[in-house]
């Protein structure tokens, strides 16, 4: 299905919310508004990403005419952007008559913003079901058939966060089905905002404001949807990328506040965990908890709760599974190194964490790697745990890695600390050879 026909069929539901875009003003490749007009040599205008995606594929032809290209500097279309951006401010919604047969009379207003405004009455209305608007507004935000110019008039139009955190701060009172699927709508809309790269960031501040505003009770009820065994999991991970908007955003009392949260904390590894009988992990539940759980590792006094809540044994099962997200992982780990529980519980399962942290020690960024070196120094060379040392003796490849570490720019810390570790590894062909996939010789340093 097409571009216009898709459009057209999104015309009744989504009546009132869209505008029509003069063709000028989307981009060649991908269709969209362009928010980086960028013009190439040919006098053709491209969205920035896109044609720089276009470019960085090894082409060398201009898209629209297929031209070859002496050159490829892109060069700012400022008259086109402030044309873009003056038309953004008084867009008007498109006729009726632009569409085939007559669309469905609208219920909500003539434009994004008031249709945001009567959306949004309807959800603050005193005994009024907020679900229905709620679930309009976040297919709206979540449709890649709608501009991006619409989703932020939305998000922009005053009191929208306000409003819509106050439906998911209920349920933290609401405990019955009815309260449940409210703060589950809610936090859908929230997240729609706080989590695109397409809205701007002053809108995902005022989600994480509106958030910050009751904290305790918006971590009670973001807690009470990630833990309802009825709640869809894309809802629940919704609710860990709202907490992670508010870890970010937020200051540091209200982060304190969330971070000792132990009702959230303990959603937030279970989310890491386990989502179907076989044992299964879900890659954006792993990436949502564990970016969470990696930001509140930064504050100290929750460490030890994080520790005793299991979040070691939850990090060292994503990265024995590979399930991705191996800084965030690591950083976790690194975490929990720091205080006495949670070296015990890598200690305690050395045989298993150790070996984990050594084979995805550079399959995380320089991030990763430093992280794992940190992990692995503090268990091994620092406190010397017996376990530990033995685990990362036998692990395959482990002196290539540090090798490898201690050749690609890490900082100074890092670097030291992987000298240190380098005598605990077995140097022989094996283990040297082991982290490397080509077939030719190398030379050892000693």
């Amino acid at each position: 299905m097409g571009r216009r026909e898709m459009s057209g069929r999104l015309s009744a539901e989504y009546q009132g919310l869209e505008v029509k875009v003069p063709g000028l003003f989307r981009c060649p490749i991908s269709l969209d508004v362009m928010r980086s007009p960028v013009s190439l040599c040919t006098g053709v205008t491209y969205e920035r990403a896109s044609i720089q995606r276009w470019l960085d594929s090894g082409n060398t032809t201009c898209p629209a005419t297929m031209l070859p290209l002496p050159s490829t500097d892109l060069v700012p279309n400022l008259t086109l952007r402030r044309l873009i951006a003056l038309w953004a401010s008084t867009a008007a919604p498109a006729s009726p008559s632009s569409s085939s047969s007559p669309p469905a009379a609208s219920a909500v207003g003539p434009t994004p913003a008031a249709a945001a405004a009567e959306l949004l009455r309807r959800v603050a209305a005193p005994g009024a079901d907020p679900c229905p608007p709620l679930r309009k507004l976040a297919a709206f935000l979540n449709d890649d058939d709608v501009d991006e110019f619409d989703k932020n008039a939305l998000a922009r139009a005053g009191g929208a966060a306000e409003t819509v955190a106050s439906v998911l701060r209920r349920a933290e009172k609401d405990d019955d089905a009815a309260g449940l699927e409210a703060a589950e709508a809610a936090v859908r809309v929230l997240a729609a905002i706080a989590a695109s790269d397409c809205i701007e960031e002053e809108s995902k501040r005022r989600v994480a404001a509106a958030l910050a505003a009751d904290a305790p009770s918006t971590a009670t009820s973001l807690a009470r949807v990630l833990r309802s065994g009825k709640t869809a999991l894309e809802a629940r991970v919704d609710a860990a990328r709202l907490v992670e908007s508010l870890l970010r955003n937020a200051n540091a009392g209200v982060r304190t506040t969330v971070a000792e949260s132990e009702p959230l904390v303990a959603e937030l590894i279970r989310l890491v965990g386990p989502v179907d009988e076989k044992g299964g992990l879900d890659t954006s539940a792993v990436a949502a908890g564990l970016s969470c759980l990696a930001a509140i590792a930064a504050t100290r006094r929750a460490r030890a709760e994080m520790v005793r809540l299991g979040a070691v044994p939850a990090a060292v099962r994503v990265l024995s599974a590979d399930a991705g997200c191996p800084e965030q992982a690591l950083r976790v780990l690194e975490a929990a190194v720091g205080c006495a529980d949670g070296r015990a519980a890598i200690c305690e399962s050395a045989e298993t964490a150790v070996p984990a942290v050594v084979s995805r020690m550079m399959k995380g960024g320089m991030g990763g790697a430093e992280a794992a070196v940190s992990v692995l120094w503090a268990v091994c060379h620092r406190y010397r745990d017996r376990r530990a040392v033995a685990a990362a003796a036998a692990c395959e490849g482990g002196l290539a890695r540090l090798l490898l570490l201690m050749q690609s720019g890490c900082s100074a810390a890092a670097r030291q600390m992987a000298s240190e570790l380098l005598k605990i590894f077995k140097v022989n062909g094996k283990s040297c050879l082991a982290g490397y996939d080509s077939k030719t010789s190398h030379i050892m340093p000693f």
